[in-house]
């Protein structure tokens, strides 16, 4: 039998954002369940399930327009769990944000690596020196 939208999109939001995916829809029952639905059927289980790129690449795109959306940094510290998950390392996830310098400025760069660093503390990363020398 073949699985529906929605359950394609949870089993995608599992893989990715692990629990803090689940959570966020979970928060929006009491009060727009119809978001969360949208959110699971329509971005994990339409656009994440397509084939034409990976995973690691689908974070690496979400975790660039939250910052340059800014303003986003709850979904932002999710994505970034999503992009760990996925085998993006810390240290990539840095340099993604600092190749955002010159087309979004340094505040909203700024505010997505205290985001990082609040989930790589979180998860207990160590983060190695990445500075070009």
């Amino acid at each position: 039998m073949e699985k529906t939208r929605f359950e394609n999109g949870m089993e995608q939001l599992k893989n990715i954002d692990g629990a803090g995916g689940e959570t966020v829809i979970q928060s929006l029952k009491g009060i727009a369940p119809d978001l969360g639905k949208y959110i699971v059927e329509f971005a994990f289980g339409d656009i994440y399930t397509r084939d034409k790129l990976n995973l690691q690449e689908r974070e690496i795109i979400t975790i660039t327009s939250l910052l340059t959306a800014g303003g986003c940094e709850p979904q932002l510290g999710v994505h970034i769990n999503g992009a760990l998950n996925v085998g993006i390392s810390p240290q990539k996830v840095i340099e993604i944000f600092l190749q955002c310098i010159p087309y979004t400025g340094f505040p909203k760069v700024l505010n997505a690596v205290f985001v990082a660093k609040k989930i790589f503390d979180e998860r207990n990363l160590l983060l190695v020196d990445s500075s070009n020398k």
